[in-house]
């Protein structure tokens, strides 16, 4: 069992600080999904621009870089169209061990309940708006997959997503975290499900791994969760703790406290994800709900 030696900051939304603005000012239009990086004394920042249902749904990913964290300018930014997808959703931003990028794209099958995740890879965040995509993460007639979080260490790749049952239309709302390992962080191989909601607590309805900090062999992470499927896009944030395995893969997670929410009603607040800055101090970016409805994309240090 995990000591709980760590702790990993959760937002407290009094000192935050919007970074990017929604496409709109009605529920349903979103700025965040928010996967960050530090590289080369900057952060780097992805995210997912959502219109409503009707209007576009997730109609792009953005990399953007900032050298203080709160002023960022668009580099590389790939839309919908590209992948023959209905809807975008979290991408997750990654630098690998040898300098290059790499962007994991959840990508909507149309006309279904269908995810599937796309990788573009380049020598700089730029280049990320022409990389070539290839299917890492297909999913199947029975399961969508999306919304990869990733780990690097010395025993390999890791990665944590969110999985929907495909089974019944009113039901692929529901989610559980799947786990996964890889040599290379292409070809992974699925070990099993380590997060599920919890009967009759806030997330019963679903969980999704937002955020991991690994910390010699414990893991602690971020998750999103709802108790019921009118929360859907409404999640709140939560943590949840695991250790690592003999083999250096990770086992499951045990979810523990509270979540914490938005001041503004549905209370939504999700999509943690969390760098250390050059100068040591820990930044929070997170989507959240604001008074109108809309999400925008804030950050907050920690």
């Amino acid at each position: 069992m995990s000591t709980g030696t760590f702790t990993l900051p959760l937002p407290r939304w009094e000192d935050s600080t919007v970074v990017v603005e929604p496409p709109g000012s009605e529920p349903g239009a979103w700025a965040g999904a928010p996967s960050s990086v530090v590289a080369d004394g900057h952060v780097y920042l992805a995210y997912r621009l959502r219109l409503p249902i009707g209007e576009g749904r997730g109609i792009s990913n953005v990399v953007a870089r900032s050298a203080d964290g709160l002023e960022f300018t668009p580099v590389a930014e790939v839309g919908k169209d590209r992948f023959g997808a209905e809807s975008l959703e979290r991408p997750a931003l990654v630098r690998t061990p040898d300098g290059r990028w790499r962007l994991y794209v959840s990508a909507a099958t149309p006309g279904t309940k269908h995810w599937r995740v796309e990788l573009l890879e380049a020598a700089t965040p730029e280049g990320l708006a022409d990389a070539p995509a290839r299917t890492v993460l297909a999913g199947d007639e029975t399961v969508a997959v999306k919304d990869p979080v990733l780990h690097h260490d010395r025993f390999g790749w890791h990665l944590w997503a969110s999985v929907h049952p495909l089974e019944s239309w009113d039901d692929a709302d529901r989610m559980t975290t799947w786990y996964a390992t890889s040599p290379d962080g292409v070809h992974w191989t699925w070990r099993g499900t380590v997060l599920t909601g919890r009967p009759g607590e806030w997330d019963a309805r679903g969980v999704r791994v937002s955020s991991v900090r690994v910390d010699g062999d414990e893991v602690t992470a971020a998750y999103d969760g709802r108790a019921t499927a009118g929360e859907n896009w409404e999640e709140r944030t939560g943590v949840a703790r695991g250790t690592r395995l003999a083999d250096g893969s990770f086992g499951e997670l045990t979810a523990e406290g509270e979540p914490v929410g938005s001041p503004h009603a549905p209370y939504g607040l999700r999509y943690l994800s969390l760098v250390t800055l050059p100068d040591g101090r820990e930044r929070i970016y997170y989507e959240a709900t604001r008074a109108d409805g809309a999400h925008d994309l804030r950050t907050e240090l920690a």
